[in-house]
């Protein structure tokens, strides 16, 4: 288990960009790896009300059990690290764990895990990179017919951090376009 506060910057890129920056910071095609967020909440999105995310996310060696809880300054996240074959158990069985930081957390918010179900994946190819301002991440997503590109940039403070990221993407002539997060790009184009 482990708890790390999310502070990052995220715009939304067209393709051409996408490729820009890939050039720009030198990224290879075996940089990028594949991860998929399989997202959840309850009938009434519960998760969604208090603007929480939960996911199991699938890498290829492993899975990790996150939720995501606002605080402050960017996110909370707990995570409870998975084996490859626990996180794909339950992504069939359409459950989560009972035990551990994450169902902790959701006992506390009086949110009953039973009555939470698999809501929707994204599938992402990453690269990242550690740069001067932060931990860059390039995303390119595919959800529900969608497909997308986006830039990430995390920091460790949310005010010094947000100016690095402005005047980054000023140097990359990148315009800034909103990008909301991945399960609500995700939830957006998922029919009623």
């Amino acid at each position: 288990m482990s708890e790390h506060l999310e502070i990052e910057f995220k715009t939304l890129v067209s393709p051409q960009d996408f490729k820009r920056l890939i050039d720009h910071f030198s990224i290879q095609k075996t940089d990028f790896f594949t991860q998929t967020n399989h997202y959840f909440d309850t009938d009434d999105f519960q998760l969604k009300a208090q603007r929480m995310g939960l996911r199991i996310r699938v890498l290829a060696d492993r899975g990790e059990l996150t939720l995501k809880v606002p605080a402050p300054e960017g996110l909370l996240e707990i995570n409870d690290p998975l084996s490859l074959e626990t996180a794909n158990h339950f992504i069939k069985r359409n459950q989560l764990p009972t035990e551990g930081a994450v169902a902790k957390k959701l006992q506390e918010l009086g949110i009953e895990i039973a009555s939470i179900h698999l809501i929707g994946s994204l599938k992402t190819a990453r690269a990242e990179k550690q740069i001067p301002q932060g931990l860059l991440a390039l995303d390119e997503s595919w959800y529900n017919q969608q497909h997308d590109f986006e830039l990430e940039l995390e920091v460790t403070e949310a005010e010094s951090g947000k100016q690095a990221f402005q005047t980054l993407m000023a140097d990359l002539n990148i315009p800034i376009t909103l990008a909301p997060n991945k399960i609500q790009r995700m939830m957006r184009t998922t029919a009623p």
